[in-house]
């Protein structure tokens, strides 16, 4: 079965009608069955307009959001799953250097990896600086391709893998984290962290590789100690931070294609789009949404966090740096047809119905266009907490 939507941040997202009739007027409390039928309709009326006014940048390689333009290359490997193709977004190496050089690295970048089955697709960096892989325009550009890679090649999105060498590593580094709701798993290969925190990347796989002798910038030792914060990470949170560090013995920047075992490794996991636990830290490029989270786009700031966790029909929030959050839910989560209690502190904020409604199924889907991510219902709460650090 076709699936949809790794979706994005900002991504120009379309203005849907709703379905005609009773059950999609804004403000209808709807059953399950009557979400379900105004979500499908709703999702496949997306898909088709966003093939429609994109689809043309995929048969030409070429994206283009503002003033970034993104040139990308692609091939497809095997046989298609039952359950949709995997795809593999693999970032170069390079950075702030000659367009030339940078454009080499693009073109290595694609002979590098070869999966047994998936679309392995190799954009060009926008722009060539340092960071070239995490600036803001990035989160949009690559949600983009995704997006584009299911509707155009039939992937499936709980099966989409991040990967990268050198600055690309560097891109995996922040990427990870910072967009681990659209990832099943991702593999650093060669990078350098600059600081950042691998709080958030609790629910997918994180996959390290370095050289041993790969001592420029550290960072072999940055590799290490990477890994050793997800260590304690992991055993700290019995479930999270799955993860695996490789350091290659005898070896510098270049690891003789060994770091190639991190496909099968990577490919074995798929994304959970609905975490039962969720750990969101904010990294300099803020978001308002994370898994079936939002906050208030004006607290989004670097270091904010929110920790919660559902099990039945119970949330409990146990950090969080806002004055409000909202919980997106659905019936794959909990069940909607009994009352919904949310906790924070000890103290009890909300225990009643939450209902489903037209007009959050076409919120969601304008937002993300992501069939496991549809949320008809939501419900705002105000903590009245500050988080602890935990070190982080």
């Amino acid at each position: 079965m076709k699936t949809s939507i790794i979706i994005a941040l900002a991504c120009g997202a379309f203005s849907l009608p709703l379905p005609a009739g009773g059950q999609g007027t804004p403000g209808t409390r709807l059953s399950r069955e009557e979400a379900g039928e105004i979500a499908r309709a709703t999702l496949r009326r997306e898909q088709e307009a966003f093939r429609l006014a994109r689809g043309k940048e995929w048969r030409e390689k070429r994206i283009v959001h503002g003033r970034r333009v993104m040139p990308f290359d692609y091939r497809v490997h095997g046989e298609a799953p039952a359950d949709g193709r995997s795809l593999y977004i693999s970032l170069h190496g390079g950075g702030n250097t000659r367009a030339e050089i940078n454009d080499g690295q693009w073109r290595n970048q694609a002979r590098l990896y070869s999966p047994a089955e998936g679309v392995h697709v190799t954009p060009r960096a926008a722009v060539d600086a340092w960071d070239m892989w995490f600036q803001p325009h990035v989160d949009t550009l690559l949600s983009i391709l995704a997006r584009l890679a299911v509707v155009e090649e039939g992937v499936n999105p709980d099966k989409v893998y991040l990967l990268g060498y050198s600055a690309g590593g560097d891109g995996v580094y922040r990427l990870a984290p910072r967009l681990a709701d659209r990832w099943a798993a991702a593999a650093m290969m060669a990078g350098h962290p600059g600081g950042v925190s691998p709080a958030s990347a609790r629910n997918i796989g994180f996959m390290l590789w370095v050289g041993e002798n790969d001592a420029a910038y550290k960072r072999n030792e940055e590799a290490v100690r990477f890994g050793r914060l997800l260590d304690s990470l992991a055993a700290g949170d019995p479930g999270g931070y799955r993860h695996e560090t490789r350091v290659v013995a005898g070896k510098g920047h270049w690891m003789d294609r060994q770091d190639t075992l991190a496909i099968p490794w990577m490919a074995a996991f798929r994304r959970d789009a609905l975490p039962a636990k969720i750990v969101w830290q904010q990294d300099n490029v803020p978001r308002d949404d994370f898994y079936w989270l939002a906050v208030p786009r004006d607290e989004a700031r670097e270091g904010a966090r929110v920790v919660v966790t559902r099990k039945g029909n119970t949330v409990e929030i146990l950090e969080c740096d806002y004055s409000t959050v909202d919980l997106l839910l659905n019936d794959e989560m909990l069940d909607l047809d009994r009352p919904v209690k949310v906790v924070a502190a000890g103290r009890v904020l909300f225990n009643g119905r939450v209902y489903r409604s037209a007009a959050e199924i076409h919120r969601s889907i304008a937002k993300r266009g992501d069939p496991r991510m549809i949320f008809p219902a939501r419900l705002t709460v105000a903590p009245a907490m500050k988080g602890k650090r935990d070190g982080m």
